[in-house]
């Protein structure tokens, strides 16, 4: 049976719906699970869980908890991980709190614009030194990553180590999810192909599994008709203008590019709905419900409902372990895959998983406006993976003047005093650049 480390397992709820998708599988069920995370209380939590979770799935798992990250990791065939460094406080306050001193503001601010290269910034030099401890305690693992900005991550991880890797993410599943109940045709009777980069792909094809309609005329309809969900004006006003949709939500959308958040037209803001500041208000409502939820998580008597969830880690663990083949969307190093794509950005594509391994499917060429829209992001991911790699200070500036978000909001002395803000106020949760 495997061993499976969960580095970051503090991430309860999280670490929950994966425990119960590998402990789903008859072939996992006596897996060990190694968790580890630097927040003892909150490891406790997830233990407490992992033993709930088998109860309810009926597996007989080995189930290891430590706050030694070298110890979850010795001997693992998997590694997966979920961590956020510097957290909500003070991470994520700080990407959003200096830069609205300037005017900036943000939605998510995790994967793109300057909040997006700030968490790259501290976060590259963790999971680098997770795959070095990889190297060499155990060299031939997986390592699964789930880490927001996951482009920059796992171009880092790609360039730095040998360590092998795959980014996973959602978006992919729960849009189509979506776009099913738009257009009123069940989720189990549509296939797609989709391409691009996390967060910027696109369904290049939405089809009905069984007649082979092509779905897209549906989805017009829901624009003609004004049937637009409220939160979702962003994603179909740009489906409108480049005939695909995208893959990640209006909210994330509108800050990766510079058409719709501007200080000096707040009437966009009311127009595409936009939330503001809305993973702010995410992490302080769960912080608010954290107590009451872990009383309940932790309650022996309370027993845990687990079903499968849309995430893509325990297949591609099932399929490696069993050679059961499988297609996942992974984010992969495009080595020739996406043509009209720099070599070696990270892509999300269709990847094909067995006893061999992943193995990315070849897609050509996507729709040159597309491409296009693409590397205005992939700009930003390539200067903050170079500085995180080099240390050269430079690089930061320059990914922040390119940012479309920022550099439509600022002009770039600026954008220089930001970004020194930004350093500044990170201390020690960076390195020292030069």
């Amino acid at each position: 049976m495997p061993k499976i480390a969960m580095i970051g397992a503090g991430s309860t709820v999280f670490a929950k719906n994966l425990m119960g998708d590998i402990l789903s599988f008859p072939e996992l069920a006596g897996s060990t699970l190694a968790l580890m995370d630097i927040n003892a209380e909150r490891l406790r939590t997830s233990e407490v869980v992992a033993h709930k979770v088998a109860r309810a799935v009926g597996a007989n798992p080995v189930i290891e908890a430590t706050t030694d990250r070298r110890a979850a990791l010795k001997g693992a065939d998997f590694v997966i991980c979920m961590i956020q460094v510097a957290g909500y406080k003070p991470g994520t306050v700080i990407d959003f709190e200096i830069p609205k001193k300037y005017g900036l503001r943000q939605t998510i601010a995790d994967t793109l614009g300057i909040g997006g290269i700030m968490r790259g910034l501290r976060t590259i030099p963790v999971l680098l030194d997770i795959c070095r401890d990889m190297e060499e305690l155990c060299p031939n693992a997986l390592f699964i990553n789930y880490v927001n900005p996951m482009c920059m991550n796992q171009w880092a991880l790609n360039r730095a180590t040998p360590i092998k890797t795959i980014g996973l993410c959602h978006s992919v599943p729960h849009t189509a999810r979506e776009l099913a109940g738009d257009i009123g045709v069940p989720y189990e009777d549509i296939e797609y192909r989709v391409a691009g980069i996390n967060h910027m792909a696109f369904y290049l094809k939405f089809a009905h599994k069984v007649t082979g309609e092509d779905l897209y005329p549906r989805i017009r309809k829901v624009v003609e008709e004004g049937r637009v969900p409220p939160w979702n004006k962003v994603r179909y006003d740009m489906f409108t203008r480049l005939g695909y949709f995208v893959t990640e939500s209006s909210e994330h959308f509108s800050e990766y590019t510079p058409w719709f958040i501007k200080h000096d037209r707040p009437e966009l803001i009311t127009r595409y709905n936009i939330p503001l500041d809305e993973y702010i208000t995410r992490c302080e409502n769960q912080i608010a419900d954290w107590e009451q939820m872990r009383h309940e998580l932790e309650d022996e008597g309370q027993e845990l409902y687990v079903e499968r969830s849309a995430e893509y880690g325990s297949l591609i663990i099932n399929s490696i372990h069993t050679g059961t083949p499988r297609t996942i969307y992974g984010n992969v190093p495009n080595s020739g895959l996406i043509t009209n794509l720099p070599t070696g950005c990270s892509i999300e594509i269709p990847c094909l998983v067995d006893g061999n391994g992943i193995q990315p499917t070849f897609i050509g060429a996507l729709p040159p406006h597309l491409a296009a829209l693409m590397q205005t992001n992939i700009n930003v991911q390539a200067l903050t993976v170079e500085a995180a790699l080099t240390g050269k200070r430079e690089h930061i500036y320059h990914a922040a003047m390119l940012d479309p978000h920022t550099a439509a909001e600022l002009p770039l002395d600026e954008i220089w005093a930001l970004v020194d803000d930004l350093i500044a106020a990170h201390g020690d949760w960076l390195p020292a650049y030069h």
